[in-house]
């Protein structure tokens, strides 16, 4: 514990501290709540470093400064008592002296926090209004793309399909806010056909929200996982909030993955339905997979398209099915569909298979939800190597489901045939491991203290004819 106290002293705490609000995307309160709650801040970057931007310079310059004057401060009050100039003096000197590292780490918030209400806000409420009106006059598709899981994934699918033969515009990465689709809004170049909006989900009325700002004329519903139930609190209330954007369409413009089992009790009679098997009257037959990618048939009462994509797993299928059916009413040809489809390819960090030391290495580090889970362990269960290995920090953000979650997990990942589980230690690993022994894992399982030095020398821990599968990552605000 003194050990742990001594932390604040040392020379990289106000880098640490930084760092950590730099990871929260300067939330004040996630920064507060992690603060407050980290007892050893020696130990908290692990996956990451400061990145030295002008706000983190000058943040991380106000911190070395003040320190040093509270220090100063604190001398001149001890000075003036043991001169009997100053009653008491040596006690709030010694308080300066030995509190500044808490005092500043909560100083550091308050221009943020002050910017954000009285600069920011209000220039993000303008860019919104304007963006608004911008929306709601454009007369091509908007397609809202909208979720627990998979979002991005389907915009580059989508990109992928309709983008050699559409003039599309899509919202970049992951910047799914509504300040991100206001700038989205302001960038347009005024000739698009198609625009395919992601919109995220971090707290109630966030999609509603969306919805009523960029006026879509059609939605894709990823699915429905435990995923920011921080904020959520339960899972049907995420649920209410991402079926919401059905509020602003007519049913038949609402496409819904059914594969997410818990959409059930928000799905309405002509909502179109999406799985593996297929979409409407298009029906799936024929499925190969490997590592080298899928393919399958879609085939409907009038014709049969033969689809292949370089996309690595079976889960991938429904997805595929949606954007050929849906580049056909958008007016592609079954060819143009054809070649679409078989330029799609994994995407970084998202089932991406590489090659080390000839073992075969899935990335799905990207992943954060239980559906994502339930892909990998069942690609993992399907694929042949001389030895499985799967390996997992567990899932973040899953508020009062993160027990039964991860139990859950631990179930699934003792049917995926791995021959070693590696676990990297943290807050959930012990939920994960009773997982295991409720799905009757018997192999090896190895806890992983250190993920940074585990990944790092992973070359030295599998061997020709391996796969192993990593899915979700565990960033250092999370315990």
């Amino acid at each position: 514990m003194i050990k742990s106290f001594f932390s604040i002293y040392r020379p990289s705490y106000f880098s640490t501290i930084i760092y950590m609000l730099q990871s929260s995307e300067y939330d004040v309160i996630k920064y507060l709540s992690w603060y407050w709650t980290t007892q050893d801040f020696s130990k908290v970057r692990v996956r990451g470093n400061l990145k030295k931007t002008t706000a983190a310079k000058f943040l991380l310059f106000t911190s070395w400064a003040l320190a040093l004057f509270m220090i100063l401060i604190g001398v001149r009050f001890i000075y003036l008592w043991t001169n009997h100039q100053l009653f008491g003096g040596w006690t709030f000197g010694l308080a300066l002296i030995l509190g500044y590292p808490i005092i500043i780490a909560n100083l550091i918030v308050v221009p943020l926090f002050l910017a954000r209400i009285l600069l920011v806000s209000p220039s993000n409420n303008r860019k919104i209004l304007k963006s608004e009106k911008i929306f709601k006059d454009f007369k091509g598709e908007k397609i809202a793309i909208v979720g627990s899981f998979g979002k991005t994934s389907m915009k580059e699918l989508l990109v992928a399909v309709l983008g050699d033969y559409k003039k599309i515009a899509f919202t970049p990465g992951n910047k799914n806010v509504a300040i991100s689709h206001a700038n989205f809004a302001l960038n347009l170049k005024g000739n698009e056909e198609i625009l395919l909006i992601e919109y995220g989900e971090g707290a109630p009325k966030d999609v509603e929200l969306f919805a009523r700002i960029t006026h879509p004329t059609r939605a894709i519903i990823t699915g429905l996982a435990p995923a920011h139930l921080d904020k959520y609190k339960t899972l049907k209330a995420a649920g209410e909030d991402i079926f919401s954007v059905g509020n602003f369409l007519n049913e038949d413009k609402v496409y819904v993955n059914q594969e997410s089992r818990d959409v059930v009790s928000f799905l309405k009679p002509k909502f179109n339905l999406y799985n593996r098997s297929g979409i409407g009257s298009w029906k799936v037959a024929n499925i190969k997979n490997s590592l080298e990618g899928i393919s399958f048939e879609m085939s409907n009462k009038k014709t049969t398209l033969k689809l292949s994509s370089h996309l690595v797993g079976r889960h991938h299928i429904g997805a595929l099915v949606l954007v050929a059916s849906l580049a056909l009413e958008l007016g592609l040809s079954e060819d143009q569909v054809v070649d679409g489809i078989k330029n799609t390819k994994p995407y970084e960090h998202r089932m991406q298979p590489y090659k080390l030391n000839g073992a075969i290495i899935i990335d799905d580090t990207y992943n954060g939800n239980i559906e994502g889970i339930k892909a990998g362990t069942e690609l993992l269960s399907e694929l042949d190597a001389k030895k499985k290995f799967y390996v997992t920090p567990g899932l973040v953000d899953q508020g009062k489901e993160t027990k039964s979650v991860h139990e859950k997990m631990g179930e699934l990942i003792a049917k995926s045939d791995a021959d070693t589980v590696i676990l990297m230690k943290n807050s959930v690993t012990h939920f994960i491991e009773d997982g295991l022994k409720k799905g009757g894992f018997d192999k090896k399982v190895i806890i992983e203290k250190n993920p940074l030095k585990f990944y790092k020398n992973l070359d030295q821990f599998v061997a020709s004819g391996d796969i192993v599968m990593m899915q979700n990552d565990w960033p250092d605000q999370y315990k």
